[in-house]
Formats: structure tokens, sequence, C-alpha cells
């Protein structure tokens, strides 16, 4: 346990698009290590007490969180879309390009990125089709209103 500080694991599959950037309210530094079975983890060390963004750039910052949630299912949609492999924290693996099942499976943690799993949730409870769609759209939105923002 390292002095001033508690450890956070996460699975390296789960690393944030920007490394050390896991949350817009905490600074952490990084590091990798693997476990006796060989497999890779990285380390998360808090650094200072979490602070408070506001104005414009909470909303930059919120605005990128969602992106990166419909930015990974981009690549999914389609008759040309990749598949996705997601490892879980027990080491099982699964292969999909279905938007449903790639969100149920992430670990979201920020706040406004939760919020489209949630929409993704709603519309397969209400509709049962289009979930990678409506992630993609509001993440095209969320870009528009981006660049409106400077």
């Amino acid at each position: 346990e390292p002095e001033g500080g508690r450890r956070l694991w996460r699975r390296a599959a789960t690393t944030h698009p920007r490394p050390g950037h896991w949350d817009s309210s905490c600074a952490v530094t990084m590091s990798m290590v693997y476990d006796e079975y060989g497999r890779p983890f990285v380390i998360l060390k808090e650094q200072q007490a979490k602070g408070r963004i506001k104005g414009l750039e909470a909303q930059k910052s919120n605005i990128l969180a969602a992106r990166s949630v419909s930015n990974i299912l981009r690549t999914s949609l389609g008759p040309k879309g990749m598949d996705k492999m997601l490892v879980d924290q027990d080491g099982g693996v699964t292969i999909t390009n279905d938007g449903a099942t790639i969100l149920q499976k992430m670990e979201v943690e920020h706040q406004v990125a939760r919020l489209l799993v949630e929409l993704s949730q709603s519309q397969d409870n209400e509709i049962g089709d289009g979930t990678t769609g409506v992630v993609v759209m509001a993440g095209g939105l969320l870009e528009q209103a981006g660049k409106m923002l400077g």
C-alpha cells in the first residue's frame, strides 16, 4: 500500500483514451504491472484531493467523456463494423460488434458518459434495436456542440 494514498486497481483493457485522465476531478499517476498469470493491470495512485472544475472546462470535459464512449461504438456500426474484444475481471473473453453488449460489459465511471450507456439501455428496452445508432448520433451531436463551444 503506497504511503499517503490508496491504491485503485483497474484492468488494462479499460484504460481511458487519455492516459492519466480517468476522471476530470482527480489527478493520478499510473504504472503497469502484471499479475501471477501474466495479465496486465494498471495501478492508479491518487495524488491529491479531488477538485471541482467549472464552466467551459467542465462542459468540454463532459463532452469528451461522452464522445469517447461514442467513438468506441462508432467503429462497430454498419456492415463493415469491427468486432470488439472485451476481457472481464476473471479473464473471460467476449468478442462482439453489438453495441448493447459492448456498453453493458464496459465499466463506465464518468457520470456523463454513463448517460450514453443509459440511453442505449432505454433504446433497447423501448424499441429493441438501434442501440449503437443512438449512441453514435448523440456523440455526433456532442461533437458539433463542442465545436460551438470553441
